[in-house]
């Protein structure tokens, strides 16, 4: 059974710095594309960040680039998001995605696996 379990989330001040993790098991992911959406209230989800197991460069959404890094440790089956610099319109539920495609898609339906999120806060 694939699972992606996020964690990492919480309340954190403007300008605090949050580390999201996504833990992956039940299946090899050495060719797929690891990706965090987010999703705040009363919006749609929005693709944050992507990167590959097999390496290459991580991709951003151009908004958030400079603030947050995406990374992979293999040995461990874990993605981390890390945030820094947070502001309010960061609050969101962060997801954890896989994607079986090696090319970086933004579109939510190119992914096969999700989490079932983690809440992220940032107070003004």
């Amino acid at each position: 059974q694939v699972q992606l379990v996020e964690s990492g989330g919480g309340l954190v001040q403007a300008g605090g710095s949050l580390r999201l993790s996504c833990a992956c098991s039940g299946r090899t992911f050495s060719g797929y594309t690891m990706a965090w959406f987010r999703q705040a209230p009363g919006q749609e989800r929005e693709f944050v960040a992507a990167i590959r197991w097999s390496g290459g460069s991580p991709y951003y959404v151009d908004s958030l680039k400079g603030r947050f890094t995406i990374s992979r440790d293999n040995a461990k089956n874990t993605v981390y998001l890390q945030m820094n610099s947070l502001q309010p319109e960061d609050t969101a539920v962060y997801y954890c995605a896989a994607s079986p495609f090696t090319n970086y898609y933004l579109d939510s339906r190119r992914y096969s696996y999700w989490g079932q999120g983690t809440h992220v806060t940032v107070s003004s």
